[in-house]
Order: structure tokens, then sequence, then C-alpha cells
């Protein structure tokens, strides 16, 4: 007889990391397969899969399956959260406690553990299902979790206690869990004391609970072989018969079918790896061994694991009661809890609406201010008041006028404290942000369309990415000044990604990391490739897919045949969660956001429990706008330099941000800069003068720029937006320069094209182009549909898309036959459309980004040694050798690291040709070490360094003296009592004297030390500083042979001589599509040029190249391909 039953505790690998395997889609798609019309959710702690279960039920329901979802949750709950804080407190008083409470309460994601029985009153916690009856008692869930997760309840679990349950109690239906639940609690408490000690507990509980949630309280049964279940499931009986609580069975599911457990097994003992704790490595061999089954079962299937359990532990139940608890799942779920989704209405905050306007009225007349402000004289201009009436009705009618007022908000802080970028993505169209102040960019004077960022006829948000130098200190001003339930950091979720699974699944099986290491390292290099080839590129960067490395790694194939057991359980466990992160600018705004979704704490950050990126999209469609807010390293780059104009050229000490802003807004805004200063263009960008000029750091991008030669914004937009996989394959940067070059042989098909082309010489590089000419040229085809056209020539199918490019389509071509245009050159364009679709940018994004790469590139023109100084400030530690490189090259001079001189940045020396180093470019001094030597220098000599009373040397400790006197720092201080730099090291930090007489001991103990050898000297100057010593390598007497020979540096490459010398810096092994062994020898040289060789049939073992010494050598020159030999051994001579 079929037994009605609903599945009310359940979870995913969405809320139970590492505990739950699948998704809440999966749940659902089995459940449903298995004869249920029902399923709740209830993660660990949290709703981190309530939006994953939203969508599924709307996808469910419009595939016409009739299945309802249950929002809950698992919560920690702790009877009495002040006492819980109280034993906190005692056990932060015991020192060696307090770091380990620190050490374990910064930890990023929630993993559920399964310590029953913790004595540890700090860690003490029980489950407690909490189940929404509706939205009242969701947005309670919701409130409860984001309270759990607050300072002083959150200690590695979130926590509630009856306080919080009492407040929040309406609308929720409560259960007593599993093993690790309240009942359980009692039970694992009082076992020492008997059995009546345990019911006592539990019968507190009970009347506690009664008095929180009255008929709304369950006792909760399970099945299974752990025998203390048996023992939880009697006391839980009884305190149904003593106070007529009614029973409920679970299956307490975590995993989406009976063939899931053994993934999920090791997908548990995969968190914990980590960890380094000691584990088996096998696997149980069928799930007998594991003593119970997680999988949503149906009423039938959980009859049938009651008779099996309890059998088999020997325990009889009275099989109505037990009956009984599983038909009352059905009643809950369909008779208590209401059939709803949650509220997903978009609510902006109202705190941004002045009082007595609505946020339209307010929204309308802050544009008109800043419309006089920014464009007094286009205040009567038809086009100018046109579009912002325009855009402003389409931004009332779509309901976003809060999002622009919340965005100006967050503009004018941002510009308040630090530089904001010129726009970024389609929002640059927008006349409305231009005028706010949320963009600096016209967008009628540049040909930008509003239309690219929002349609009239479309359902998707307003997505606005702003950039700024320093989004972490806007972020937690804007929180501290809105208010933490205003404003929360968006979640990022992590997934176990092939090469992580590959090493951990290995380890675990205890493969060798050899043999694993081997195929990890070459799996990506053999499948690019052939992905690229699969896909028709050749050109560009591309990440072949996860079953692309599957399908065409031979290496990975061959691993996999061997060990196929690890191939299955990767198919099983690729992208389940792994970790929480933080989206890298994303933030919600609201009004009581701890109400409306439950907040989570993830590394100590207050964030949201779902995420909104490429992969997942999970806010909007819960009612929530995300607001980006990006770092951009160039702007910071910008406000650096612009400190150095000011006191080097203003006579400002100590510049503020507000005299920043005032130059930047005079000198560099895109409304005051000339933009057609060809003396920037001729000596950067057609020079190649590249020092951080953004988006030109890349050699390619460098060299095409250079052929193309651009002479406005608009051509620095075309070739960032050339520069790119799709276009390169395609050839376009040959053709656009052939063209560009060639102007006047461009042919139009008529005047309206011309006007939409011509500034990119006839080619469609701009998404914004195929919408315009679809516009101009087609039957009343509006600019949205030529948008619209543009989303649609992208995609493939037959489906409803299909049908409105048809549409539009024959629209386009009859409005081209009645403006003369035969239908062939209709479809040629059409055809035009179809081909640069695949790879036509963002024309807003372009030109944006493309007047940050003007203000670098006028800094760079007019404050060369500023600009420099703050090039090299920005780099990090990884780029710090090629950025002084790139400085040398320039024709700067690097002055070494000195102890009394060097700062805190990189500064300018009095003849605007000297770059001072940092102790902050120094690798392994930190800033509390560079604070006490400024405040206490300048040294007399090495004694007064060392045996300073003012210095602090827990901060200036021995490793960072020893890290200072490698760099040779501390050589201004180092006197003849010293045979070499090896003996002062010695006696200064190797055996860091503490006294003076000990240093004395030193000095006659390390003398015969000496020197450090040449390669010593080279390897820490480049390993600690970046700086490479030419001159430790190239001695006088090479040098002078080398120019009475003529033989150039290879950095001044003469193709007619065809040999130069270098230094290998690097060698780097790699491996022809054949399988033959080759190399690239990155090197420098005295131009400080750093360039790579390819070196063809190379012999491992036989040829050899020695890094750091001077080489000559015969090299072939290929414009496209670079230096290459075909001989180490007969081309390349070692010098001296």
């Amino acid at each position: 007889m079929k037994i009605p039953f609903v599945g009310l505790h359940a979870h995913s690998v969405a809320g139970s990391p590492f505990d739950g395997l699948g998704y809440p889609g999966e749940h659902m798609d089995f459940a449903y397969e298995n004869g249920m019309d029902a399923l709740a959710l209830t993660d660990h702690g949290n709703c981190n899969g309530l939006a994953y279960q939203v969508l599924h039920a709307k996808k469910m329901k419009a595939e016409g399956k009739d299945f309802k979802p249950i929002f809950g949750v698992e919560a920690y709950f702790h009877p009495n959260l002040e006492q819980w804080s109280r034993d906190y407190e005692e056990a932060q008083e015991n020192k060696k406690q307090a770091q380990k409470i620190k050490k374990q309460g910064s930890a990023g994601t929630v993993v559920e553990d399964e310590d029953r029985s913790a004595k540890d009153k700090i860690k003490k916690r029980s489950h407690l299902i909490l189940l929404a009856q509706n939205q009242t008692g969701l947005e309670n869930i919701f409130k409860l979790i984001s309270e759990s997760y607050e300072g002083d309840n959150f200690y590695r679990f979130p926590r509630m206690d009856y306080a919080m349950l009492k407040e929040h109690s309406e609308g929720i239906i409560a259960m007593s869990a599993c093993l690790g639940g309240v009942y359980a609690g009692n039970m694992w408490d009082n076992r020492e004391d008997g059995s009546e000690a345990i019911l006592e507990a539990m019968r507190e509980t009970t009347r506690q609970m009664i008095e929180v949630f009255g008929d709304r309280w369950y006792g909760e049964l399970q099945w299974n072989a752990v025998p203390e279940q048996h023992e939880l499931n009697k006391y839980v009986i009884q305190m149904h018969q003593e106070f007529g609580i009614p029973l409920v069975s679970t299956a307490d599911s975590h995993y989406p079918s009976q063939t899931a457990w053994k993934d999920r097994l090791l997908y548990k003992k995969l968190g914990w790896l980590g960890k380094n704790l000691e584990m088996a490595t096998e696997l149980p061999v069928d799930v007998d061994e594991v003593g119970y089954e997680l999988y949503p079962k149906n009423g039938e299937e959980m009859w049938k694991a009651y008779k099996h359990y309890s059998e088999g532990a020997g325990v009889e139940y009275d099989d109505d009661l037990i009956r009984q608890s599983l038909v009352e799942t059905h009643t809950i779920a369909h008779e208590r809890i209401d059939s709803f989704l949650p509220d997903n209405e978009v609510r902006l905050p109202d705190f941004v609406v002045p009082p007595g306007k609505t946020a339209t009225q307010a929204l309308t007349a802050m544009c008109l201010d800043g419309m006089r402000e920014k464009l007094p004289t286009k205040m009567e201009d038809d086009e100018y008041i046109q579009r912002l009436r325009s855009e402003l009705q389409v931004i009332d009618d779509r309901g976003f006028s809060k999002y622009f007022l919340t965005m100006k908000a967050i503009a004018d802080k941002a510009t308040e404290i630090q530089l904001a970028g010129p726009g970024r993505g389609s929002a640059a169209g927008s006349l409305v942000a231009y005028v706010l102040g949320i963009t600096q960019v016209d967008p009628i004077k540049y040909g930008l369309l509003f239309s690219r960022f929002l349609r009239a006829d479309a359902k998707d948000y307003p997505d606005i990415d702003y950039d700024v130098s320093d989004p972490m200190v806007l972020k937690e001003i804007l929180s501290q000044e809105w208010g933490e339930s205003r404003v929360v950091p968006i979640s990022n979720w992590n997934t176990l990604q092939l090469r992580s699974l590959i090493k951990d699944i290995s380890k675990f099986y205890r493969i060798p990391f050899t043999e694993v290491n081997q195929v990890t390292s070459r799996m990506l290099h053999e499948a690019t490739p052939k992905a690229k080839k699969k896909h028709g590129i050749t050109a560009g960067v591309y990440n072949p897919t996860f079953e692309e490395v599957m399908e065409f790694s031979e290496s990975l194939g061959a691993f996999l045949k061997k060990y196929p057991h690890i191939k299955e359980h990767i198919n099983a466990l690729y992208g389940q969660v792994r970790s929480c992160s933080r989206h890298a600018g994303g933030i919600v705004v609201g009004e009581d956001l701890d109400t409306r979704m439950p907040l989570i704490n993830s590394g100590g950050v207050r964030q949201t429990p779902w995420s909104e990126g490429q992969n997942v999209r999970h806010l909007e469609p819960m009612g929530f706008i995300k607001f980006d807010i990006l770092g951009l390293g160039t702007l910071r780059m910008i406000e650096t330099a612009i400190r150095h104009i000011l006191k080097r050229h203003h006579n400002i000490e100590d510049p503020t941000f507000e005299q920043v802003r005032k130059f930047y807004n005079e000198r560099l805004h895109p409304d005051t800069i000339d933009f057609n200063d060809q003396n920037v263009f001729k000596n950067v960008f057609h020079k190649g003068r590249w020092a951080g000029i953004f988006q030109f750091t890349e050699p390619g991008a460098q060299k095409f720029c250079v052929s193309a030669k651009p002479e406005s914004i608009i051509d620095i937009a075309a070739i960032t937006s050339i520069f790119r996989p799709g276009p390169l394959s395609a050839g376009v940067d040959k053709h656009y320069v052939n063209a560009k070059v060639n102007h006047t042989m461009v042919k139009y098909l008529n005047d309206t094209v011309r006007s939409v082309t011509e500034e990119t010489h006839g080619f469609l590089i701009f998404q914004e182009q195929i919408a315009l000419l679809a516009h101009l040229l087609g039957d009343d085809l509006s600019l949205d549909e030529g948008n619209l056209l543009r989303k649609l020539l992208t995609k493939k199918g037959t489906g409803k898309g299909a049908s409105e490019k048809k549409k539009i389509y024959d629209k386009f071509v009859s409005g081209c036959e009645d403006k003369g245009i035969s239908k062939s050159d209709a479809d040629s364009m059409w055809d035009k459309f179809e081909y640069f679709s695949g790879y036509g940018f963002n024309k807003s994004h372009a030109v944006s980004y493309s007047m940050l790469s003007y203000q670098c590139a006028w800094l760079f023109n007019y404050y060369p040694v500023e600009w420099m100084a703050s090039f090299l400030d920005k780099e990090p530690e990884s780029r710090k050798e090629k950025a002084i490189n790139i400085a040398k090259k320039m024709g700067f001079r690097i002055q070494p690291l000195d102890i009394n001189t060097s700062g805190v940045e990189w500064e300018i020396g009095q003849d605007d040709k000297t770059l001072i180093q940092p102790f902050t470019s120094v690798k392994g001094v930190g800033d509390a070490a560079i604070q006490q030597i400024i405040a206490n220098r300048p040294f007399q000599n090495i004694e007064d360094f060392l045996f300073n009373e003012d210095v602090s040397y827990s901060k200036l400790n021995k490793r960072v003296i020893d890290v200072l006197t490698r760099s040779q720092a501390l050589n201004c201080l180092m006197d003849d009592r010293f045979t070499g730099l090896k003996h002062f090291w010695s006696a200064v930090a190797v055996d860091r004297p503490k006294n003076k007489k000990k240093f004395a001991e030193n000095i006659d103990l390390y003398k015969p030390e000496g020197d450090f050898s040449v390669e010593e000297k080279i390897e820490y100057l480049v390993s600690l500083t970046g700086v490479f010593p030419m001159h430790l390598v190239l001695n006088s007497s090479i040098q002078d042979k080398l120019e009475g020979h003529a033989v150039p540096p290879l950095g001044n490459y003469d193709p007619d001589l065809l040999v130069a010398w270098f230094v290998p810096r690097e060698v780097i092994p790699k491996k022809t599509k054949n399988g033959k062994a080759y190399w690239i020898v990155r090197v420098t040289d005295s131009t400080s040029t750093m360039t790579s060789i390819k070196c063809w049939g190379v012999k491992p073992g036989v040829d050899l190249v020695h890094i750091n010494k001077p080489y000559m050598a015969k090299l072939d020159y290929d414009p496209k391909w670079g230096f290459s030999t075909r001989s180490i051994r007969y081309n390349f001579k070692l010098l001296g």
C-alpha cells in the first residue's frame, strides 16, 4: 500500500558543503521521479541553496511537473547565547586557548563535522529543523539565520537560542532533528547520569519548544543502523507519549540518488583532507557497510528502511505509530505549509530618495542639475534634451529610478575619497549616468547608445560596473554610513575544479604524486590546441572546458584508463562546492536585507547567501540588484602620479585627496583633457613607449598599436576591440591596419553606411554599429530592435529567437529596398552583420577604457618620471624585475636600496632621471619594520643600526636584517673591518649579535667568509629587489671586446648583422605537437629589453644554457614569431 510521505529534512551541496552532495535541482528531480510531490531543503545553518530551489521549482512548473518546494534550515541551536558568550569570554582568558579560538573562528566556509558529543563549551550546539509555513515564516527564518551569523553568536558555527526563536517563531514549524539535534544533545550530555536524567532534560526542552512553537513542535525519528539512533528514537517517542507532540520520520537525505553514496563519502573525506587527519584510504564496498542510506526516499522506501534497520538493531516499535509519523510529513507539507515562492519584488533603498519627492521626481531634478553643471551649452539642444527625456522615460517605465539614485549616491561617496574611472561597460552609453556623475563620458559626443545599456522592451536589470582605486575602503565606508543591513557584499561559491580534484582524489588513493603531477602539468597544454582547432581559433588565449580537457588530453586519458574509479569520482564531484569567498566587487544595497535574505558570515565578513556572476545568477531572480564596485590598479597609479606631480611641481609636501581630485578634474578629466593632442599619440602610442599604459601591457597589443598608429580615442577603442581572439583569428588586425593606411581605397555602400563605419575605416568593430545600421537602414526598425538583433545574431537555433530574427531581417531588407539598396546588397550587409556579430565589441566600454589608456599616456608624455615612479610602485612582486627593466630601458637610473635614503614608495631624484628604490619593493620587509627604520634614521654606522635604544627589534627582526643585508641596503654602513659582504652578512644577520661585545667577536669569527660569489650577489639582488645587476655579469673586458667587434645587445638587433649578445634569465622547456623538445629562453641585455628566443632541435642532457651568463649568438628573426635558433650548440657562444 502506498504511504504518503514528504522528505522534510534534506541537504544539498549548495548549503552543506562537504556533507551534502548534488545541487537542489538534482534532489528535486530525483524526488519527483521517485513518486514524491514535495521536498524540503534544510541545509546546515543557512539557506544558501534556496535560490537554486526556487529557480528549479519554476523550471519544473514550466515543464508541467506538480512539485512543491519547501523552504527551511537545519539551524545550530544553543539554549542560552548569553551563557555561551560568558563561556566564550572565559575561554579567551586562557592565552593558548584564545589563539586556538581565533584561528578556528576565522574559518571561511562552515562545514558540518558531526562532533555530536562536543565537550568543549564554546563548540556546543545542537541541530534544529525549521520549516517556513508561509512568507512570514520564511522572513523569520531569514532573520534568525542573519542574527545567528552575527559576531556575538558566531564561532565556527552560527547559533540561535530560545530568546531569538521566541521573537521570530511565527509561521515556522520546528523539528528535533537528527543524532546532532536538540533531543540528541540532551541524550549526549546526560548519558553518564542515566536515562532519567536524559528524560528530564528532554522534558525541559519539550516544554521550552512548546512554549515557543505550540503545536508546531515535532519530534523527529530517523532510520539507520546506528545503535544510538534507536536509543534516541525511544526517548523521542516517550516525549510524544508524555506531551502529545506529533512525530515525523525523515530520510535526512544528503545525496540525490541511491547510487551516489560512495561519491558523497569521498566528498566528505576530501573536505577534511587538508586538515591532515588520518583516514581510511578505502571506501566501503556496499552501502550496508555504511549503516544508512541518505537519498530522497519515498514512503515505501522509508517503511522498508524502518523495518530493515529496526530488525537489524533488535528494537521493536509500534508499526501504527511509525506509519503515522510517515503520513504526518505529507500532512505538514500539504496542509500546514502554504504553496508559495519567496517574495521577489525588487526593493531598492528608500534612503536615497529625498523627502517629499518620488524617486522619479528626484532623479529628473538631479539630472537637470547635472546637465546645467556639465553641459550648460546643451540646455537648449534638442538632441540632448530629447535624449535625456527618452532615457528618463525608459528608466521610469522599467521602475529603475531608485537604482540610478543609489548608483549616484555610491558615485558621490566614491569621488569624495578616491578617483573613479571614466566608465565601464555599456552604462557609458547613458546620458543620465553622465549628468549624474556616475560616468565621465558624454555618450552623444562619442556616438554611444543608451539602448545598448537598457532597452525599453527588455526584462533584464541595469548593470553598472563602477571602477574605483580602492573598492574595499569605499565598501567599508558605505557599510558604516548606511548600515550593515543595507550594504552587503556578494558571496562567491568556489567549486571543485579538474586539476585539484585529480590531485585530491589521487592523494586519497595514495597514487604517487609524481605520476599525478605529470598528468596535471600536461593536460591543459595537450588539450588547448585541439580545443582551439575545434572552435576555429588561431590566435589569442583560450581556456578549454572541463569536457574538452577530458576529451583531448592524452595524458589524462591514459591516467583515467589506468584508474577508472577516479574518472567516476571526477564526473560526480566536478563542480561541487569547495568554499565561499567574496565577489570581486559586487554588493547588494537595500532596506532590511537581514530580513529579506538569510545573511551569512564567511571569513569574518557578512555576505549574501546567493551569488551573481557569469556561472550563477541568483540575486536578480530573488529580487536583488547587484552593484559592482571594482578596483582598478591604473586609477591608483594615476593618483600616485598626481601626488608626485603636486609635490615636485606645485610645492605641496603632502597632497590631500582634495588636491589630487582638483588636479584630475582640471587636467585629466574627460571633460577637460585634450583627447586630440597628437604629441601624446606620437610619443607614446606610435613610438611604443609602454610603461604601465592601460590595456597595452601585452607585447601583441603593443605591436598592433604601433602598426595601427592611433590618432584619436576611437582609434584606440578600435585597436583594443580588435585585439581579442575572435578578431585576431579572422585577421581583422591586418585588414584594419591596411584600411587605415589606405583609407581612400575603402568603399562604402552609401552615405548612411559611411556615417556609421567611417570612424573604423569601413569595418564593423563595435556592436553598436550593427544596431545603428539596422535602425537607420531598416523599415521602422527601432534602436531597441537593433540591439536585440545584436543578441539574436550570436544565437543559433530555430526557436523564438529565430522567428524574431526573421522579423527583423524582413524589416531590414524592406527598409534597404525603400532606400534604393538592392536586395542582394541588403543580404550582403546582413551577412556582414552575422559575421562581425561573433566578435563585435561594446563601443561604450571600449571608448571609456580608451580614455583611461590616453590618460596614462598623457601623464607619461608630460610627467615621465612621476609616471614611472607610480608605475614601479604599482607593479606586483611577480612583475617587479620586468618593470625595473622597462624603467631602465626608458633611460631612468635605478638608485640602489639605501638604509638611510630609501622610503615607502619609489621616490624621484633631483635630476629627473633617478628613481630611488623603496623598502616596500624588497621581498620580506614589512610595514612595521619600515616604520622603525624611517623613524630612527639616519644610522651613522652598523652599531647604530643594530643596537639602537629607540628601535623595536621585535619588528626590525633578524629575518628583516637578513634581507636588508643580502639586498645590499646596508652597504653604506659596511666599513673596512669587513672583508666582504658575506663576512658582513654573517656577523650582522646570520649570527645576530645581542650586544656590541658579541658583535666584535662575530667580526673576528667570520672574517674568513670574505665576499659573496658573483652568482650569489646576482641571485639575491634579483630575487629580493628585482634589479638585475648587469655590471656583475658583463665585466669591462667582455664589454670592450663586444664593442670592438660592433656586436650589439639583442635589444638593438641588426637584421643585417644577425649576431647579438644577451644574458639568459630563464629557460622554459616545451614540447611541440609532435612531442619534440624545444626551449624558450628568456633573456635580457644592457638595453633592459626582455626578449624570448625559441630554441629548436634541443637535445636535453646535451644542450646547456647557463643562467646569468653573457652569450653571443647568431639568431633568426621573424617579425611575427620573434627570435629563434635551430641549434644552441652551433649558434650560442658563452662569453668570458
